[in-house]
C-alpha cells in the first residue's frame, strides 16, 4: 500500500473519531436499527437521498428527526397526502394587485434536511415536483430558478403494507434516491430497551446538535479522497452491467429482469462504498464495502418482470445471485 493511502488512512481515522458524538446523540434516542443509522450517515457523507420503507412504528420518522436534531441545519417535514399540491412542496408565486408584481413564497423544500413523510400518499404531480430539487438541487418558480441550501437531502418514508390511497412512485423519481432501506422489526433485547426508554409520559429524549454544515463539508472532502482501486471500479461496473445483460456473465436471469440499473446506480454504488469505508475508519475501498451497500443501492433500481413476480423472485434475490456469481477482485 502506498504512503499516500497510509496518510489518508490516518486522516480518515481522525475524522471518523469526530463522528463519535453524533453516534452517541442518535443512540440516546434510537435503540438498535444500527444499519439504518449507518445508511443515513452514508447519505449525509455523500449528499444522497434516502427512501425508508417499513411498517408503522419502526422509528423511521423519529430517526430522521433525530438526525436533523444532531445537526445545526434547517429541517422541514412535509406530510404527503392525496390532496397535496406541488405548490405546497416547492412554493408558488403570489400576485400583489397593488404593485402589479409577483412575489415568491418558498415552500418547505427550501431546507437542508427535508423529511417527505409517507411520500407514496401524494399523486404523481406532487411527487414529480421533487425531481428537479433532488437531482439538480434547485427549484424553478415561474421564470426564475432558485438554488436550494447546501447541504440538501431528501429523506422519504413509505409504508409497504397499506396500499389504499397510495400512488406508486414514478421510476424516474425512485432512481434519484441513492439508497432504499428496508426497515425490519427490532430484536427482543432491543424492544425491551425501547420499552424502558420510551414508555414514559414525557416521551423520548431529545438529541442535541453536535455538528454543523462546515463539518459535513469537511467529511465529504475526505470521503471524496478515499482510494478506490481500478479493480474495484471494474467490479462495480460489472455488478451494474450484470443487472442489464446477465447472460454476458453466465447468469440465467434474463427472464426475471425487465430493466436493469441505470448509470446513476454505478455512481451511487461507488460513493456509498467510499462512505462505508470511511465509517469503518479506512482510507481505501474493499470489495466487502461494495457488497455491504449493493442491496440498498440496487434493490429499487432493478425492475423485475411478470415472470419474476409469478416465481416469487424479487430484486434482492437477483442482486444476491449477481454478488454470489461475480468474481471478487
Amino acid at each position: 500500500m502506498s504512503v499516500n493511502v497510509q496518510e489518508l488512512n490516518r486522516r480518515v481515522q481522525d475524522m471518523r473519531a469526530s463522528l463519535g458524538p453524533l453516534f452517541s446523540e442518535i443512540e440516546r434516542v434510537i435503540v438498535g436499527q444500527k444499519a439504518m443509522i449507518e445508511r443515513l450517515l452514508i447519505s449525509l457523507l455523500t449528499g444522497g437521498h434516502v427512501l425508508l420503507e417499513g411498517v408503522p412504528g419502526l422509528a423511521k420518522t423519529l430517526a430522521v428527526r433525530t438526525l436533523a436534531a444532531t445537526l445545526r441545519v434547517s429541517f422541514s417535514r412535509i406530510q404527503f397526502t392525496p390532496d397535496l399540491l406541488p405548490a405546497d412542496v416547492i412554493g408558488t408565486q403570489i400576485y400583489n394587485p397593488r404593485t402589479g408584481e409577483f412575489t415568491v413564497k418558498r415552500g418547505p423544500i427550501f431546507a437542508n434536511l427535508v423529511l417527505a413523510d409517507e411520500i407514496n400518499r401524494a399523486p404523481a404531480k406532487v411527487q414529480s415536483a421533487l425531481l428537479e430539487a433532488m437531482q439538480e438541487k434547485q427549484v424553478t418558480l415561474g421564470d426564475h430558478t432558485f438554488p436550494l441550501p447546501e447541504p440538501f437531502m431528501v429523506l422519504a418514508t413509505q409504508n409497504p403494507i397499506e396500499q389504499e390511497g397510495t400512488y406508486p412512485l414514478p421510476e424516474a423519481q425512485v432512481d434519484r434516491f441513492m439508497l432504499k432501506l428496508k426497515i425490519g422489526y427490532p430484536s427482543k433485547d432491543d424492544e425491551l430497551l425501547i420499552l424502558n426508554r420510551m414508555a414514559t409520559v414525557e416521551g423520548p429524549p431529545v438529541a442535541k446538535a453536535v455538528l454543523g454544515p462546515d463539518d459535513i463539508f469537511a467529511f465529504r472532502k475526505v470521503v471524496d479522497q478515499i482510494y478506490m482501486d481500478d479493480k474495484i471500479k471494474r467490479y462495480i461496473v460489472d455488478i451494474v452491467h450484470a443487472t442489464r445483460r446477465p447472460e454476458e456473465f453466465g447468469l440465467k436471469l434474463n427472464q426475471f429482469i425487465q430493466y436493469g440499473a441505470s448509470p446513476r446506480a454505478t455512481i451511487n454504488l461507488a460513493l456509498a462504498s467510499k462512505a462505508h469505508a470511511f465509517l469503518d475508519g479506512r482510507g481505501y475501498v474493499t470489495p466487502q464495502d461494495v457488497k455491504s451497500v449493493a442491496y440498498d443501492v440496487l434493490r429499487h433500481r432493478i425492475i423485475i418482470s411478470y415472470e419474476a413476480e409469478a416465481e416469487d423472485v424479487n430484486s434482492e434475490k437477483i442482486v444476491k445471485e449477481i454478488l454470489d456469481h461475480l468474481k471478487v477482485p
